[in-house]
């Protein structure tokens, strides 16, 4: 049955012989459910147990056809001398062989996503999106909060306390294999920005046609004058009227009108600078394949700490300078970027060994709000698409009206926004969160070995309250209509738990390969089984949905040698069939 079904769940619905020695009917069906990786149903005639009653047959007469839906809704796996639905023992047969597990390491569980701490509007909208694509749920959140801070980023910047102020945009990080959908997430909370570029592009268009022809123009009479200087200089002759008309020339540089073009694809960081100076000061990199990013060739050793540097000038709002020997040097101010990349552990783990600590060490990723989510490829049944999309559509309602308001740019380019504040009982919840987070710190602290991300977790509170406030308030922002506590509450909420998966990567980042691999197989393995009801895991189903960098046959056999050793889990091999069985006593049935 198991072979010709491999992916399914197996219930045995068993005969319950307690009168007789042994009850042999309850024994071969629970040995039949470990051999199949299945589960037992027993039929339970409740206290007064009719003589004779044994079975599932004698359980619908008597009982009726709910009493044999519930015994089978509560089957359960078969682990020795466990008990079974109906009161009974599950027997202990020689084929158990399990040894009582040792822990793995120290790892800490995901929490569940706060999606109630987001504004009613964007909730529905990611709960909408997220039942469509059923790509992970961290995954949908972030993308909609990228699209919103891409939007808010250039209409408002945020103060904390006296000399503690800058921007709102946020640095998003979503470490997934591909084909998790991050692109089709991006795209369902994007529409409004890509929209109002379009709008922007077409309004402009005249003023862009009108540029290239005062350009055409001036470089024909630079390189008029270049050329006469040319003749002059072969003849012998004087060029200082030339020269002089040059420099004139070069003042009156036509210049390129502005167009907003907010979102960008992979550009390299010295390019995205170049960007935000010339052509528009605020910018959003939202990007599924971040290893286009942090593995481009400017991303070398020579360069690295130049690079991230300038990323992070970028997300405090500072101001610097691109000196280049080849061409124009630059410089950017009053700038603003929001950051939403995903990337695949692989890429991010060599990332880290090639930038030699420089990642952490320059503050780089602990910009961040670090998600790590568990997969969902594998689990995602074919599901109508909503009609009309209702809270979707209200979602890029409320981004399109954050767009319609004029970007506050001065005459240099730079974006000047109004500064918003905290209420006083937000500035209240903002410092208990500081207090809190800073009190980890220390060593012992249950934030010592990520004291890097944690020492930013406040500032992005507060960027995160600040565009919670506008999303909900387009209508009346206003700088004497301060934030307000409930803001302060919901964004501590949210970043906290992306601190808890800073906690979890950079802790499982620490390990070494082989059991970061027998960590994160681990957890898959259980959440599988808990997930299927069932202790077995078909070799075909991990290469097919496991986690990446774990499906290939070497990688599996090397890191089921680790589960082994500690009583976890085994590798069965029986004919040309290979699957991995979970040792019952991990799988806590009831607490589903």
């Amino acid at each position: 049955m198991r072979k010709k079904f491999p992916d399914v769940g197996l219930i045995l619905c068993a005969d319950d012989d307690d009168k007789t020695v042994g009850n042999p009917g309850l024994t071969k069906a629970a040995e039949a459910a470990r051999a199949v990786g299945g589960l037992v149903a027993v039929p339970d005639f409740g206290a007064d147990h009719p003589e004779g009653a044994t079975d599932f047959n004698d359980l619908h007469q008597i009982c009726g056809a709910e009493a044999v839906k519930r015994a089978i809704a509560n089957a359960q796996a078969p682990g020795k001398g466990e008990a079974l639905p109906g009161g009974q023992t599950a027997p202990t047969t020689e084929s158990d062989g399990w040894p009582e597990p040792l822990p793995l390491v120290a790892t800490l569980m995901p929490e569940p996503y706060p999606l109630d701490a987001l504004p009613d509007i964007i909730r529905a909208a990611v709960q909408e999106v997220q039942g469509f694509t059923k790509a992970p749920m961290p995954m949908v959140a972030s993308s909609a909060l990228a699209a919103l801070s891409l939007a808010t980023q250039a209409h408002a910047d945020i103060t904390r306390a006296d000399k503690l102020s800058g921007p709102v945009g946020l640095f998003l990080l979503t470490i997934a294999d591909s084909g998790e959908r991050k692109s089709t997430t991006d795209g369902f909370f994007t529409p409004a920005i890509r929209e109002y570029q379009e709008q922007q592009a077409e309004m402009a268009s005249p003023a862009v046609k009108d540029f290239r022809a005062k350009l055409d123009a001036w470089d024909a009479k630079r390189g008029g004058i270049k050329e006469r200087i040319r003749q002059l200089a072969r003849k012998g002759e004087t060029t200082t009227k030339q020269e002089a008309a040059l420099r004139e020339l070069e003042d009156e540089k036509p210049e390129a009108p502005r167009v907003p073009k907010l979102l960008r694809g992979d550009d390299t960081p010295e390019n995205l600078a170049w960007v935000l100076s010339r052509e528009w000061p605020s910018s959003g990199v939202l990007s599924s394949e971040a290893g286009i990013v942090l593995g481009a060739h400017g991303m070398g050793k020579e360069s690295i700490m130049r690079n991230l540097g300038l990323l992070n000038i970028l997300w405090d709002g500072g101001t610097l300078s691109i000196g280049r020997r080849t061409s124009e040097s630059f410089a950017v101010r009053g700038a603003r970027l929001t950051v939403a990349l995903q990337v695949q552990e692989a890429t991010l783990r060599s990332f880290f060994d090639r930038s030699g600590g420089l990642a952490r060490g320059t503050g780089f990723l602990s910009r961040f709000l670090v998600a790590w989510p568990e997969s969902t490829q594998g689990f995602r049944p074919f599901t109508e698409a909503p009609v009309n999309w209702p809270h979707l559509a209200a979602f890029n309602r409320r981004i399109a009206a954050i767009l319609d308001q004029a970007a506050p740019i001065n005459e240099d380019g730079s974006l000047t926004p109004p500064m918003l504040s905290l209420a006083s009982d937000a500035k209240a919840a903002w410092v208990t969160f500081h207090d809190a987070i800073e009190g980890e710190l220390s060593t012992g602290g249950e934030l010592y070995d990520v004291r890097d991300v944690a020492s930013n977790a406040a500032d992005n509170v507060a960027r995160l309250a600040a565009l919670l406030y506008v999303f909900s308030n387009i209508s009346s922002i206003s700088i004497s209509n301060p934030i307000s506590a409930e803001n302060v509450e919901a964004a501590s909420r949210i970043v906290a738990w992306h601190l808890n998966e800073s906690r979890r990567f950079f802790g499982e980042l620490a390990l070494p390969d082989e059991l970061a691999n027998a960590a994160r197989l681990d957890s898959w393995l259980l959440d599988y089984c808990r997930r299927e009801r069932t202790h077995m895991v078909p070799i075909a189903k991990l290469q097919q949905c496991g986690p990446g960098g774990l499906r290939k046959r070497k990688v599996i056999e090397d890191t089921m040698r680790e589960l082994e050793e500690l009583g976890r889990a085994r590798l069965v091999r029986e004919g040309r069939r290979k699957e991995i069985r979970v040792n019952p006593a991990l799988l806590d049935w009831e607490a589903r």
